[in-house]
């Protein structure tokens, strides 16, 4: 049986940029990460209580989770929660590719069991799900995700891994103030009446719902996020002018606003960060208490905006 129930913070951090080498043109991100800078990172991430690290082999082919393993090293194992992926895509051909992969991230970690283990997409649920097994049995994983099923793909899983006395915990889904897919298909309800944990992957919309960011500031040029975003930034600017307005109001950044909005909605979210800086607004949103009326304004204002940011690896739900 699975080891005890799933327990996380409020927010998790990812490491999706941690994956970029910081050379321009490499990476989703083109970050300018150091590893002096990462550490900074860890080291005020963890006395605020932000203590699960969501990573992927897909992050910079392993890269993402050498770098995390590096800022992570010295700290006592119990004292954070590993989060990584298996994705169908990057599958070797071995007869057991999903305890392949999990031996490589361990390996890069430097550590002998994940807390929380995805299946990063759902290539063939019937196919994919049964290998876990065998890795909850040993406690090499000791819970498990499934990231961009759909609410059937879901259940398909859940019904493999029950007949072993193990569970679906935990879903992890684009979902934001621009893209509320999961919401409309049901998956939230569903999560909520399993006492199964949501995560939501960009709630910033790779910073476009920062407020940092619009038509004479746009996102960095020569980035893939600037591909996407710098064309429909004129759409967001009522959004993110009330999210800068609700945040003002309590001493918060409109990033801070729709982090807390996808807390109060029940989500866990996901949020990406490469400087310690950031972290006290994520330490703001925890804290932040949106009224029903904001929530509503800010969910109307989203959907007026009238732009599909759906990411090219993900489909309908």
């Amino acid at each position: 049986m699975t080891s005890k129930a799933l327990t996380v913070p409020a927010v998790a951090l990812g490491t999706w940029a941690w994956g970029d080498s910081g050379e321009a043109g490499d990476g989703y991100f083109g970050s300018r990460l150091s590893e002096p800078g990462l550490r900074e990172v860890v080291e005020k991430a963890q006395p605020n209580g932000f203590t699960l690290w969501d990573t992927a082999v897909a992050y910079g082919m392993g890269r993402s989770e050498t770098v995390l393993a590096q800022a992570l090293s010295g700290r006592d194992r119990s004292e954070y929660q590993l989060s990584t992926k298996f994705t169908p895509q990057l599958a070797g051909d071995g007869p057991d590719p999903v305890a392949d992969m999990l031996r490589q991230s361990l390996d890069r970690m430097g550590t002998d069991y994940v807390d929380l283990y995805w299946i990063h997409n759902p290539a063939d649920v019937a196919r994919w799900t049964p290998s876990l097994i065998p890795l909850l049995e040993s406690g090499r994983i000791k819970h498990v995700g499934v990231s961009n099923h759909n609410l059937e793909e879901i259940a398909l899983a859940d019904r493999i891994l029950g007949e072993a006395g193990f569970r679906v915990e935990a879903v992890q889904n684009h979902y934001s103030l621009l893209y509320r897919g999961s919401e409309r298909a049901g998956i939230l309800d569903h999560c909520r009446k399993n006492d199964v944990r949501f995560f939501a992957y960009m709630v910033l919309e790779q910073g476009a719902l920062t407020g940092r960011y619009g038509p004479a500031h746009p996102l960095p040029e020569g980035s893939s996020r600037a591909a996407v975003y710098n064309g429909i930034l004129p759409r967001l600017r009522a959004l993110t002018d009330r999210m800068a307005a609700i945040g003002a109001d309590r001493g918060a950044s409109a990033a801070d606003v729709a982090t807390a909005w996808a807390i109060a909605k029940g989500a866990t979210p996901i949020v990406g960060v490469t400087k310690a800086g950031y972290l006290d607004g994520l330490v703001r949103a925890r804290g932040m208490e949106l009224t029903e009326e904001e929530i509503a304004e800010l969910e109307a204002l989203g959907d007026a905006a009238d732009v599909d940011t759906r990411g090219w690896w993900e489909r309908e739900m």
